[in-house]
Formats: structure tokens, sequence, C-alpha cells
């Protein structure tokens, strides 16, 4: 059955124009599926890296978004980079633990999301049994690297 407000324009089709009927109707539509939908969830609310480093956005040049799916096998590590960007994370699959120095190791699991550090040495590595996926996205600007690999030697 089609929602109330459907019914009475679809009953005064008779007297109005397809194209303002067709058009009322998908109006009423979508405000019936606007109020009936859930929110949004948000993943998450800082102003603050995971190391509690306070961001902010590059403003050398204009601004570039740049979104990935990183997928890393089991045991995989990236290899000691750093980010001149702030970073958005969210784990989609698996578990990863990132080796920050000096700051400590923290894990990362399906469902997390983070701002990752800035300008801070690490190296994450999959220590999950299965594949891990990450969400990553990256708030710089044109000609401001996103990642910046390291020549260090593992620990």
């Amino acid at each position: 059955m089609l929602p109330i407000p459907v019914q009475r324009f679809a009953r005064r089709a008779a007297l109005a124009s397809p194209p303002i009927v067709l058009a009322l109707a998908i109006l009423a539509l979508t405000s019936h599926r606007a109020s009936t939908r859930e929110e949004a969830a948000a993943l998450l609310d800082t102003g603050k890296t995971v190391l509690g480093q306070t961001f902010s956005y590059p403003t050398r040049a204009p601004a570039k978004v740049t979104a990935a799916i990183v997928t890393m096998l089991p045991g995989e590590a990236t290899g000691w980079h750093k980010h001149d960007v702030p970073m958005f994370g969210y784990v989609l699959e698996g578990e990863i633990t990132v080796d920050y120095g000096p700051a400590g190791t923290r894990v990362y699991r399906a469902g997390d999301a983070l701002v990752e550090a800035i300008d801070w040495e690490h190296n994450g590595r999959n220590t999950g049994a299965g594949n891990a996926r990450i969400l990553a996205v990256f708030m710089g600007a044109e000609g401001v690297p996103n990642t910046v690999l390291l020549n260090k030697t593992p620990q």
C-alpha cells in the first residue's frame, strides 16, 4: 500500500499534468522514507590523533581528499612511515597492531575508528588470523604527500 501522501496525490492525477503528479509523488515518497530511516551513527568525533596530538589541515595548497581501502595479508607490515596530513582510519575487517616506537603500541580491530598520528614514525602489522582491511581517508593538500615511507629497519 502507498503512503497516505502518495494516495492523496494519486486521486488528483486526473486534474494535474503527469509531470506535476510524478514530481509530487517522488516528493511524498522521499519525505516518507526520510522520516522512517535511522539517523546516521557517528564513527568518530575528535580533534586529536591517537597519540593525543591536536591537528589542523595543511594550508600550503588547495585541499585534496584521498580515500583508499588498504588490504593487508596476515603478518604483513606497512613498513615504517609517517603521515604529513590528517588521516581518518576505519578498520573494516581484521586486526592491526601499530608500533609507535617510544609512544608504545596500539591494537585496532574491526569497527575501530581513529585519526592516525601525524608526523610520527610508526609501523602497522596485521596481527589477526585473516586479511585486514582499513578505510583510509587522507585530508591533505595538492603537492603534500599523504604518506612518507622511511628507510628504517623493522624492530
